[in-house]
């Protein structure tokens, strides 16, 4: 039978129907994702993070594709595309921008709603440490530094440290030495007698980072404890005691050169110990021509770390008794060349005495070692980053 033009339609009309009802899709909407949040990777620029992180809680669907990353420079701009990623964290490289949010993906290309919006906001910076302070140790220098006053926001430390260049004044080279927790840091392997410059900044939980402590500059220097040198009277061959004896010329404190005992007849040592035969008390008494030395204090010390800068004057080349605890200073002139050695007594008998010491091998620079307390080795710096 012939088909009438009706039952022709009504059969197209069928199919078409069949067909919409084959590409109908049965995926329910994805949730926003939820609890965006983010942290900046801090640079040494407070003023420019080098990116940030960004976080948010998983969607929990078998329908998930991806999510997809929506930023924008200010609140007048357009949110575009900024990256699209299967994780549910997503880093963008370089200063950041200034709002972001994210949607979810499903797998046939739908797309939720956006998260919460979240804005890096400069005005959230942290405080920075107020002050830094350095001791100057054997190949490595101490830090200390005041807290944050905005700790409650605190997460950890970034120190950094530089060259110095003399002629300049200038810090150069900077980078990062370390992070921590604590509001102290060792800077270690470090060459004696090279002077470095230190910042440190601090770090709050989502990353803003402070600007930097006054910077500081201070200069690591040769030491040792407990070195025993003997009475000329006793033991002549150990009685003399010279602080380094470049032997290479090289400028620095090379093994071999540090902490010398040698015999107390010589005359290119720094002092010899003689004993008083009227009362058997032993004296520092100073031996090449360009060694001077002073009594650091009036009173003990209590450690070869309680002895601070050099003093600028007061040397002389009288000999000095020594006493136990005693801190004692010599300033050591080598032809043109002015170098600064300290020394405190932890042992006085009748025969010999023991002490520890320390050396400056940077000519001119008077850091030896530094007191526990406020005044400490090295200064603060006003330099260019």
């Amino acid at each position: 039978m012939p088909y009438s033009p009706r039952s022709l339609l009504v059969v197209v009309g069928l199919v078409v129907v069949a067909c919409q009802d084959n590409t109908v899709s049965s995926i329910a909407p994805l949730p926003a994702p939820q609890n965006l949040a983010y942290e900046l990777d801090p640079s040494g620029d407070p003023n420019r993070p080098a990116g940030i992180r960004l976080a948010w809680d998983d969607v929990q669907s078998a329908d998930l594709a991806s999510y997809r990353i929506y930023s924008r420079g200010s609140t007048g701009g357009s949110f575009l595309l900024r990256g699209e990623t299967t994780s549910n964290t997503f880093h963008d490289n370089g200063a950041p921008h200034l709002q972001y949010f994210v949607t979810a993906v499903d797998v046939s290309g739908g797309e939720s709603g956006g998260s919460n919006v979240v804005t890096v906001n400069e005005y959230l910076q942290i405080a920075a440490p107020p002050s830094l302070t350095g001791i100057s140790l054997d190949s490595a220098i101490h830090l200390d530094w005041q807290d944050t006053p905005d700790f409650g926001r605190f997460k950890w430390y970034r120190v950094y440290s530089s060259d110095y260049n003399l002629s300049q004044d200038e810090c150069v080279n900077w980078a990062l030495e370390g992070t921590t927790v604590s509001h102290e840091f060792l800077a270690a392997q470090l060459p004696n007698g090279v002077t470095r410059c230190f910042g440190v900044s601090a770090l709050d939980t989502l990353g803003y980072e402070s600007l930097w402590a006054p910077v500081w500059l201070d200069t690591p220097r040769p030491d040792a404890r407990n070195v025993l040198v003997w009475a000329f009277g006793v033991n002549a061959a150990q009685s003399g005691f010279r602080f380094w004896s470049d032997g290479n010329a090289n400028g620095y404190g090379d093994p071999g050169e540090l902490g010398l005992v040698q015999a107390g007849n010589r005359t290119d040592i720094d002092f010899v110990v003689h004993v008083n035969a009227s009362d058997s008390t032993l004296w520092i008494v100073p031996v090449y021509a360009g060694t001077s030395t002073r009594l650091y204090s009036a009173s003990p010390l209590a450690d070869l770390t309680s002895i601070d800068l050099a003093p600028a004057s007061g040397y002389s080349r009288d000999s000095l008794q020594a006493r136990p605890g005693f801190g004692y200073v010599f300033e050591i002139v080598d032809g043109t060349v002015l170098r600064y050695g300290a020394l405190r007594m932890t042992y006085v008998g009748r025969q010999y005495v023991i002490f520890d010491w320390s050396v400056q091998t940077d000519p001119g620079n008077p850091d030896l070692v530094p007191p526990k307390g406020p005044a400490m080795t090295g200064k603060q710096w006003a330099v260019s980053r």
